[in-house]
C-alpha cells in the first residue's frame, strides 16, 4: 500500500522572507541588490508624497487658468438674437431624452455687436421652423462662439488636470525604477563578466 504524500508545507510565513530579501543579511546578496531595495523604497515614498502635492499644484494652477479665462470670455462674449434661415432638421426620435440634448448646425443671421447683418452656423434645437428666433453667443469680432465657461465646468477642467497628476507621479515612479534597475543589471553583468574572466583559467583543462 503506497504511503501517504504529507501535505506541503503552508508558504504565507515564508512569503514576507522571500519579498524581503534584499534588506536581510545573506553570502549570495550583492551590493548592488541593497542598492536596488534602497531605490525602490526611495521612489515609493517620493510617490506617496508626491501625488497629493502634484494633485494640488495641477489642480490650483488649472483653476486659476480656467477662472481667467471664464473671466476673460464673460467680459468679451454676448448673447444676441437671430434669426433661422432655414428649417432645423427634425430629430429621429421627437420627444425623447436625446432630442432634448440633441443640436443641429442651422445656418442664422443676427446684427453683431458692430450693426453689421451678418449670417453664420449655429447649433439649436430640432425641428424649429425657419424664421425662429434663438440666441446666440459672439466674440468680441462678432464671431459666434461657444457660451462662457461656467463655474462648474472650471471646477470639472481643475480635477480633470489633478487626475491626469495623480496618475502620471507613479507613472514616472515606475519609469526611474525600471531605469534603474536596467542599470544596475547592467552593472551585474558587467561584474560577472569580470568575475568569470577571473575564474575561467582554473576551470579549463589543458589538453
Amino acid at each position: 500500500m503506497a504511503r501517504a504524500v504529507p501535505p506541503a508545507e503552508p508558504l504565507p510565513e515564508e512569503l514576507p522572507r522571500v519579498l524581503l530579501w534584499r534588506w536581510r543579511r545573506n553570502p549570495l546578496r550583492r551590493r548592488a541588490d541593497l542598492a536596488q531595495a534602497w531605490i525602490a523604497t526611495g521612489l515609493f515614498l517620493a510617490v506617496l508624497a508626491g501625488i497629493p502635492t502634484a494633485m494640488f499644484l495641477a489642480g490650483d494652477t488649472a483653476y486659476h487658468h480656467y477662472d481667467r479665462t471664464a473671466r476673460h470670455q464673460t467680459a468679451t462674449r454676448h448673447t444676441l438674437p437671430a434669426v433661422l434661415v432655414r428649417d432645423a432638421p427634425r430629430h429621429p426620435e421627437p420627444g425623447s431624452y436625446e432630442a432634448e440634448k440633441a443640436r443641429y448646425p442651422v445656418t442664422v443671421r443676427f446684427t453683431d455687436p458692430h450693426g453689421r447683418s451678418r449670417t453664420a452656423r449655429a447649433y439649436v434645437r430640432p425641428s424649429l421652423p425657419a424664421g425662429s428666433i434663438v440666441r446666440v453667443w459672439v466674440d468680441a469680432g462678432g464671431e459666434i462662439t461657444d457660451a462662457p465657461l461656467t463655474a462648474e465646468q472650471v471646477r470639472n477642467h481643475s480635477m480633470g488636470w489633478a487626475l491626469v497628476a495623480a496618475l502620471t507621479v507613479p507613472l514616472i515612479g515606475a519609469t526611474a525604477y525600471g531605469y534603474a534597475n536596467h542599470r544596475l543589471e547592467r552593472h551585474n553583468l558587467a561584474q560577472w563578466d569580470k568575475a568569470w574572466a577571473r575564474t575561467a583559467p582554473h576551470w579549463t583543462i589543458s589538453p
